[in-house]
């Protein structure tokens, strides 16, 4: 169990739904790997990792951090180079949208009234990190 400012914190779950070691598309081990060194870089700077793959029917969000009040919702995207475009460029706004509808139903769940939110990306190409804090901004309606 975490710990953060005298709060207990539910431990993180998973939300990988199957065995990633039977997993035989290379895309999808990439990802993960990306995910996970994602997890590292923000709890080296002090985050607390609140949920890993976040899924609400199909619309996912790869993680939620919390860092006092502030909650971040974080796209991560890895790519072996930069020959489709930066990583980033894959947050379109249709995905936006999709993390946004996400965020709705985790902050309905388990906001607490003094949070602030943000939404960051965090690229990866052959392992060199970028991390955008408040990648975009929605219009929350």
């Amino acid at each position: 169990m975490f710990r953060a400012h005298g709060a207990n914190l539910s431990p993180v779950t998973n939300g990988v739904r199957s065995d990633p070691t039977a997993w035989t598309d290379d895309r999808h081990k990439r990802g993960l790997a990306g995910e996970e060194q994602a997890i590292q870089y923000l709890l080296s700077r002090g985050w607390h990792i609140l949920a890993h793959r976040f899924r609400v029917g199909h619309k996912e969000i790869d993680l939620i951090a919390r860092q006092g009040n502030l909650v971040a919702f974080v796209e991560v995207k890895a790519r072996r180079g930069t020959a489709f475009g930066s990583p980033l460029e894959a947050v379109t706004g249709a995905k936006r949208r999709e993390l946004v509808k996400a965020a709705r139903a985790w902050v309905d769940r388990h906001g607490r009234p003094a949070d602030v939110y943000r939404f960051d990306c965090i690229a990866i190409i052959d392992n060199k990190l970028e991390h955008l804090a408040d990648a975009f901004r929605p219009g929350w309606r």
